[in-house]
């Protein structure tokens, strides 16, 4: 990784996000860091997006590779492991929340610089975990290659512990998606919200929107669900109809 390319997202830029995410890149004010090609490895998003919703995971990972070897890690137990050696070693503990006041001052910076700063809504609260537990690891390595080595201890060594899939000295962009592809124009992500006053859409597992409301048939007591499956989290939305119209 070459930490000292610039920042700046160019239109390629943004394109490669966009096709390494297979969504529109969003909100995007700088590149974290990047491939030793040049590729990006890491989005740093706005604070706030464009369409007004709080958005506290500044540093994004978006290389392929890299995403699906961080997510092989948390696979196996990695989080709980380092989440219990927290409450029980003072000295890695303070460390980490060194990171979390870090992370918040780089989300000020860059929330300064895309104009959006001051978000009440996620002030004094940062990302993955921080600074008492560990709930994604993809924040946490997002965040140190964004950092460098040495500010956020458990992204260290979730990056030294991905080094037979993924590492910093060499370029694994080939095959990692099509370049030639289309970019996508249509974001289904779960954080595609309107503002306050429009309804907000529930997405599928396959990332399609739900349907608003149940069958106008649908029988009293009838339970219907939903699944919204984001980056950092999964959450289950379930509702009883109440009554013949739902």
């Amino acid at each position: 990784m070459n930490q000292d390319l610039d920042r700046t997202p160019t239109p390629q830029d943004l394109d490669t996000i966009s096709l390494q995410l297979g969504r529109p890149a969003r909100d995007v004010v700088e590149i974290g860091a990047r491939c030793v090609c040049g590729n990006p490895l890491v989005a740093t998003t706005a604070p706030r997006l464009s369409n007004g919703i709080p958005f506290p995971t500044t540093f994004y990972l978006t290389h392929p590779v890299l995403t699906a070897a961080v997510s092989r890690l948390e696979a196996a137990g990695v989080m709980a492991e380092m989440t219990g050696r927290l409450q029980q070693d003072p000295e890695l503990a303070a460390h980490y929340r060194a990171a979390h006041e870090a992370y918040l001052l780089e989300r000020d910076r860059v929330g300064a610089v895309a104009g959006t700063d001051g978000v009440p809504e996620i002030r004094g609260i940062s990302a993955g975990g921080m600074p008492d537990r560990v709930k994604c690891l993809h924040v946490l390595v997002g965040h140190s290659l964004a950092a460098g080595p040495g500010v956020n201890p458990l992204g260290d060594e979730a990056l030294e512990a991905i080094r037979a899939d993924w590492t910093t000295d060499r370029c694994w962009c080939a095959g990692a998606w099509d370049p030639e592809a289309p970019v996508p124009s249509r974001d289904l992500s779960r954080h595609v919200r309107r503002l306050a006053g429009e309804r907000n859409p529930v997405m599928t597992e396959a990332g399609t929107p739900a349907a608003e409301a149940p069958p106008q048939d649908a029988p009293a007591g009838r339970v219907v669900g939903a699944v919204d499956c984001g980056t950092n989290s999964i959450r289950l939305l379930v509702a009883r109809v109440e009554g013949p119209t739902g």
